[in-house]
């Protein structure tokens, strides 16, 4: 019960608008979240961005909080009213696509709007991508190595050796056309 009023009592709703570019990740928890991509999404907050993890489960959302992104469930989320164009960036675990129809929406919905770069991370590649995914590569900065350490260890997710990469595939949907990449690569050195 503390951790759904931890994530209700949350001063600024999920979905808002802002002049700030906006990047959304979908996890099955924030866990997943931290060790799939939190020293991306770390760095992309200190670059300015609204970061927000979306997660299935409603756990601790203070491993987000250590990377200075925002934490909601997804039936929060998905109840929200603005989506699909505020989206300039999603990156989630590609068998959530997959087994989710709402999740699968909200990528569509973003990935319509024109400009929404999609990353994804996982082994099932999507059928609604074209078939060849470019594999992309962030260097994460010395900033982001430390408070992802953190972060793991507030999630209890069993260190591992440190990297100083996290890699995502994007690709292109073909539903909506074309995509066009709107994250710039950073070397945070």
């Amino acid at each position: 019960m503390a951790d759904q009023r931890q994530y209700a009592a949350s001063p600024e709703p999920p979905a808002r608008h802002s002049l700030r570019p906006r990047l959304t990740a979908i996890a099955p928890s924030a866990g997943e979240a931290v060790q799939q991509a939190g020293g991306w999404l770390f760095d992309q907050v200190m670059a300015g961005w609204d970061v927000t993890v979306i997660s299935v489960d409603r756990g601790d959302p203070r491993p987000l909080h250590i990377l200075g992104v925002r934490a909601c469930v997804l039936d929060t989320a998905l109840a929200a009213p603005v989506f699909g164009a505020c989206l300039q960036a999603v990156a989630l675990r590609s068998d959530l696509y997959h087994a989710d129809a709402r999740v699968r929406r909200l990528v569509l919905t973003a990935a319509e709007a024109g400009d929404t770069e999609i990353r994804l991370w996982g082994d099932l590649w999507p059928a609604d991508f074209a078939d060849e995914a470019d594999p992309v590569s962030h260097r994460l900065s010395l900033a982001a190595r430390a408070f992802k350490a953190q972060a793991l260890a507030a999630a209890a997710v069993a260190p591992e050796p440190p990297m100083d990469t996290e890699v995502f595939r994007r690709g292109e949907i073909r539903r909506p056309g074309s995509l066009r990449p709107s994250l710039q690569e950073v070397d945070y050195r």
